[in-house]
This record gives C-alpha cells, structure tokens and sequence, in this order.
C-alpha cells in the first residue's frame, strides 16, 4: 500500500468530477480510460439518475470513464473493480489473491492479452491494500 500522490492534471480531473456530482473522490487512476474510486455508499449519486452525470462527465473529459465504489474489504474491492465480470471465489493467502473465474472466457478478461489485464488490476488495489500478486485459476 503506498502513499497516492496525483499531478496537477488529475487534480483539475479530481475538480471537475466532484463539481458535477458532489461526491468526493478517493483516488483517480488515469490509464486508457479514467477510474475514479468513491466512497462507500456514494456510487449512484456519483453515477447520477440514468448515468447522467457519467456521460457529462465523459464528454467533458473526451474520455472513458469508469466510476468504482471504494470497499475496506480487499474481496469486496477486487469485485467493484472488475465488474461487471463475476468470479465464483475470491481467496487470500500471504499476499497472494487468487480469483476463481467460473468460464474460460471470463478467465481471458480478468487476464487480458499478454497479463495485461491482471497487471493493471494489481497495480490499482496495490494502491489501497498490501497485496504482493493477484492470479486468475
């Protein structure tokens, strides 16, 4: 777990974003598409009614966005943050997660082409739990 630090860029995102929804946001990760973590129990107003505020939020920033609700329970985090793939089983053990996908293709996605998937998933829990590897059997 380390100390999340943002540039001045996610910042002015972290603005706007809490300027059209009134929700706070707990971290912002800027990849191929832009993730903001919320607070617990504050996803549907960040959402807005019908995902209004969502898609102005995306087109203000000409951007994929994706709106995740933050949970103190690493199983619970791991689910929010790959849905809307389902996993039949979440385990923990020194460090190491391992995500029991129930199809192979939903298998593919967790792991995407060449890890890719798995690595970004790692990266972003790393940012609020000590975890040392995430697997997919």
């Amino acid at each position: 777990m380390s100390k999340i630090v943002f540039d001045m860029e996610t910042m002015k995102i972290i603005s706007l974003f809490q300027a059209m929804t009134r929700v706070s946001v707990k971290d912002c990760i800027k990849d191929d598409e832009i993730i903001f973590i919320v607070g617990e129990g504050e996803l549907g107003r960040a959402i807005g009614k019908g995902g209004a505020n969502a898609r102005r939020i995306a087109a203000a920033l000409k951007r994929k966005i994706k709106i995740v609700e933050f949970s103190n329970q690493l199983f619970t985090f791991i689910k929010n943050l790959i849905q809307p793939l389902r996993v039949e089983n979440i385990e923990e053990n020194n460090g190491v997660v391992t995500l029991a996908a129930p199809d192979m293709t939903t298998r593919g996605y967790l792991i995407g082409r060449g890890g890719s998937s798995l690595r970004l998933l790692k990266e972003r829990v790393k940012r609020h739990f000590p975890i040392k590897e995430i697997r997919v059997s």
